[in-house]
């Protein structure tokens, strides 16, 4: 296995296998305990459990790895309704609002001074540096990215490695309905900590507007916490789901 870098700021952490993946205490970040399968990585490594974080203010994602916690992710996966993709004739970011507003209301983390983006960065990234002393601009982090089970050193001067990612994607919710809500909705769904990751940026990059049968995240022991997080913001919404991606979703949790 190859030793991935550690930061200056981990030095006092003992060095093993484990905490050279893990990034020591960052791994004590809340989430469901057991190890993500074939990595030794603890699945707090990559943040919270997504059935332990309904509102998505707490940090990043974290595997579901035992057969309770799969059996309750299939029961509010098998609560999201279907339908067929509608057209995307009309569909304009836009439409949502102008990106990162701090102005969404409805929302957690909303007119606290900082726009979403950075509240995100804040919200999952480790070793955060800031611009001046209000602490609302991330200028770097370590990011423990869920997507593709890696970590990243982070810098604002290289902003596109580090994205944010609808995982309901916006074109995605216009075509299941979002077409038909008034403007302040959509500024919710797209401002809404639960439907936002900080994330590797080509990962997201390949993802587009997909919807879970026909792109997933790359690093396999995160799929059911992502069809978990898709289907809790579904839910949120009340916007139905394809019933591939549904099917694909029940799968990802062993249904």
């Amino acid at each position: 296995m190859r030793r991935l870098g550690i930061r200056t700021a981990l030095v006092f952490c003992t060095v093993s296998s484990v905490a050279l993946i893990a990034g020591c205490e960052s791994t004590t970040v809340g989430g469901t305990t057991g190890g993500a399968p074939g990595t030794g990585a603890p699945a707090g490594t990559y943040g919270t459990s997504p059935l332990d974080n309904p509102d998505g203010t707490k940090p990043g994602l974290a595997p579901l790895t035992s057969a309770a916690d799969k059996a309750a992710a299939r029961k509010i996966i098998e609560k999201v309704a279907t339908k067929g993709r509608g057209p995307k004739t009309g569909y304009d970011r836009d439409k949502f609002g102008s990106a990162w507003l701090d102005t969404a209301d409805g929302v957690p983390l909303a007119r606290n001074g900082c726009d979403t983006r950075n509240d995100l960065l804040k919200r999952d990234g480790k070793d955060l540096t800031y611009r001046g002393t209000k602490k609302c601009v991330v200028m770097s982090m370590t990011l423990n990215d869920p997507y593709t089970g890696k970590p990243i050193d982070w810098k604002k001067a290289k902003a596109s490695i580090v994205q944010i990612d609808h995982v309901m994607p916006l074109s995605y919710d216009w075509q299941m309905g979002a077409a038909r809500w008034d403007t302040a909705k959509r500024k919710q769904i797209a401002n809404d900590p639960l439907n936002l990751i900080p994330v590797d940026g080509p990962s997201n990059g390949s993802k587009s507007d997909s919807g879970p049968a026909s792109w997933l995240p790359p690093y396999k022991p995160i799929r059911c916490s992502y069809a978990v997080r898709f289907a809790q913001v579904s839910l949120k919404y009340g916007l139905p789901v394809t019933a591939p991606d549904k099917a694909t979703m029940l799968t990802q949790c062993g249904g």
